[in-house]
């Protein structure tokens, strides 16, 4: 589906830059569990019915069923699920900042589950986005007042990373050692991800609801097949190519496109201290990506 690694970068960046503002649409009447399995349960069908029709391979063993099921737990199911709650009670650019951290913990995780070697100028690198981002957002945290909502927020968020990359050191798991394709890997992922969310929220007696307003679908829609299939099809093809560590550097610049939506639909008004953000995250991901070897 692609085969440039620049395009396996922008696209879930300029996807994702997006979908932090486009989340707060599905925050309302469905419960968070419940709108993170619609999300994934329609993008799993979609995936799966492109690769019948496309007569992709649908056919794995039971041991990787089981981590295709571990990836999509973590990954497109608990993951979301703390990303939609953490959102009830942060800003959506607190929590895109806060995810710039992943790519130290794709880092850690990384050198100790799959053997990578930790790199110095990948590590560099991040300290300047995240120092960017920090940057952009500064104005954000000096109105932080740590009341118990924004530490729940902050739990919340920080659970939610953890799990996400987790989901990313398992893709790269299964694609290294099963040499699993992504795009029917996603689909029953996704799948197993929207069940077990089902299945929690049937469990712990949420509601089980559908929001018919306008927003709710169309940002739905847009979770789904942007959000979801082609933004995780373009990264988790990155990390089996490039490994989680530098595929990362997708979510550190994600804040920089954020706040571009941010200007144009929220009145934001990026300061000095915003620019010199948007730069250090510029010279972070040059500087890393520039590391081949």
């Amino acid at each position: 589906m692609f085969k440039s690694n620049h395009l396996l970068f922008i696209i879930p960046a300029l996807i994702w830059g997006s979908t932090w503002y486009i989340i707060k649409y599905q925050l309302g009447t469905v419960d968070p569990i419940v709108s993170v399995s619609y999300r994934f349960g329609l993008a799993g069908i979609l995936l799966l019915g492109y690769s019948k029709v496309r007569k992709l391979p649908l056919s794995f063993t039971k041991e990787q069923h089981f981590f295709i099921a571990l990836q999509g737990i973590l990954l497109f199911g608990t993951n979301y699920w703390l990303v939609y709650i953490s959102e009830l009670y942060l800003s959506s650019g607190l929590v895109a900042v806060a995810f710039s951290t992943l790519i130290f913990l794709n880092i850690f995780f990384g050198a100790l589950f799959l053997g990578d070697k930790i790199k110095k100028k990948i590590i560099i690198g991040a300290v300047f986005g995240l120092l960017g981002t920090i940057l952009i957002y500064q104005s954000e945290f000096r109105r932080i007042n740590f009341t118990t909502d924004q530490i729940k927020g902050l739990l919340f968020c920080i659970a939610s990373i953890t799990f996400a990359s987790l989901g990313n050191i398992t893709s790269s798991h299964n694609q290294r050692k099963f040499k699993l394709p992504v795009v029917q890997t996603n689909g029953f992922g996704m799948v197993y991800g929207s069940v077990a969310m089902l299945l929690i929220a049937i469990l712990t007696g949420k509601q089980i609801t559908i929001d018919t307003s306008m927003s709710y679908i169309f940002s739905l829609g847009y979770l789904t097949v942007f959000g979801s299939i082609i933004a995780f099809t373009g990264y988790l093809t990155l990390i089996g190519r490039v490994g989680a560590s530098k595929a990362a550097y997708t979510i550190v610049i994600i804040p920089v496109i954020a706040l571009t939506i941010s200007t144009i639909f929220e009145g934001y008004s990026p300061d000095i201290y915003a620019f010199i953000g948007m730069a250090l995250i510029i010279f972070g991901n040059v500087l890393a990506l520039k590391n081949k070897k």
